[in-house]
């Protein structure tokens, strides 16, 4: 693949605008930046306004495409299947997610993750969401499979961080110890705290033994009191990275807007996407429950949110219309910022990196998507 160029739209770079730029790109790699009367020879990629950035990341990305991770038999499709749907919808680079499975399941799927390493477009590494987590915050994770870390998997968790790019953990205090997070936090892995009805002591010891940061804030966790901080407290005052759904509905617009304003450049964006991604399905099975798809959102028959029917273009949208956020704020929270969680080489406009990008309309609208250069089909929106 020889230098390919791309001009006609406004850059954003991960964290600023840059008006009058071309993108030089060669072999899949971003080359530079220079002025568009300066741009170089070779394939021309003219666009017609609206805005080229990078690639979006997603960091909670449960299932797309039809299918759950860890729902069958072959983790490893269900790998690339999920990462394929959710390039489609923009987010070139993703962490595919286990919700709280078996132990046995749960070993599958890490072994599936390590072979996806250089075989599958847009892997990023694990997000396992479970299964220590605290039995008083389940959300919709099956209580049964939920309980305390022990040493098997500890070292379990810390082999596979050895051959991931990367491994990110959500955890509850009441089911793991400060050692043992300390332990992870050695060996590379992202901890996160979540599904925790913990106290803000308990997590502020969690974040002093290493602890990154908190999952899908406000959502099956303690909330924010008068006298009890609680996990809602403790990300919105301490230095810890956040997850934020930006729907309207597992955080009303107003609670998002006080939040961010808190948490500022700490905050970041997740679709906590499900099998319905990138599909016309209206509903389908998790954990032996069946999950519908109605106005929006995602629910159990007895109405509990099982993650969201989201993808980031719409919370790109949602953020600017309907918490009057900037554009180039909105995009950071999709590209820099959780690239910078996990520790990966994407989600900036900068040479030596992938050329991982998509192309918005002037709406915001997903026009087009490039993986390591390559057009791939992007998923027409209708919402």
């Amino acid at each position: 693949m020889g230098r390919v160029i791309f001009a006609g739209a406004r850059l954003f770079d991960g964290a600023a605008f840059h008006e009058g730029q071309a993108l030089v790109t060669r072999a899949g790699q971003i080359e530079a930046i220079v002025p568009e009367a300066q741009r170089p020879e070779g394939q021309q990629i003219v666009l017609k306004g609206g805005v080229l950035a990078p690639g979006l990341i997603d960091l909670q990305v449960n299932g797309g495409g039809g299918v759950m991770l860890g729902a069958g038999a072959e983790p490893l499709e269900e790998i690339a299947t999920i990462c394929a749907a959710h390039a489609a919808l923009g987010a070139t680079g993703v962490l595919p997610t286990l919700i709280t499975t078996s132990a046995a399941q749960t070993r599958r799927v890490l072994a599936a993750g390590v072979a996806a390493v250089g075989r599958v477009s847009g892997f990023l590494g694990l997000h396992l969401e479970g299964p220590h987590l605290d039995l008083k915050r389940p959300g919709c994770h099956p209580a049964e499979h939920i309980r305390p870390m022990d040493q098997d998997d500890l070292e379990t968790l810390c082999e596979a961080r050895a051959g991931l790019p990367a491994l990110m953990l959500t955890v509850a205090p009441a089911s793991v110890t400060p050692d043992q997070i300390a332990r992870l936090t050695e060996a590379g892995v992202v901890v996160f705290l979540g599904h925790a009805d913990c106290s803000f002591a308990e997590a502020e010891a969690a974040k002093q033994a290493g602890a990154q940061g908190v999952t899908h804030l406000f959502n099956a966790m303690s909330q924010l009191g008068s006298r009890e901080p609680g996990l809602v407290g403790a990300a919105l005052s301490l230095p810890l990275a956040t997850g934020l759904i930006a729907d309207g509905i597992h955080v009303a617009p107003q609670t998002a807007k006080l939040a961010l304003q808190l948490a500022g450049e700490r905050m970041f964006l997740v679709t906590d996407a499900m099998a319905v991604a990138g599909t016309d399905l209206t509903a389908f099975d998790l954990a032996g429950q069946r999950i519908l798809r109605a106005d929006g959102a995602l629910r159990t028959e007895n109405g509990t949110l099982a993650g969201a029917d989201l993808s980031l273009p719409q919370a790109l949208r949602f953020c600017i219309d309907r918490l009057g956020l900037s554009p180039a704020q909105a995009l950071a929270m999709m590209t820099a910022r959780p690239a910078q969680v996990i520790g990966a080489k994407a989600g900036r406009l900068s040479p030596g990196l992938p050329a991982d990008l998509v192309h918005f309309n002037e709406d915001w609208r997903l026009a087009r998507v490039w993986q390591r250069g390559v057009a791939r089909q992007a998923k027409s929106e209708t919402s």
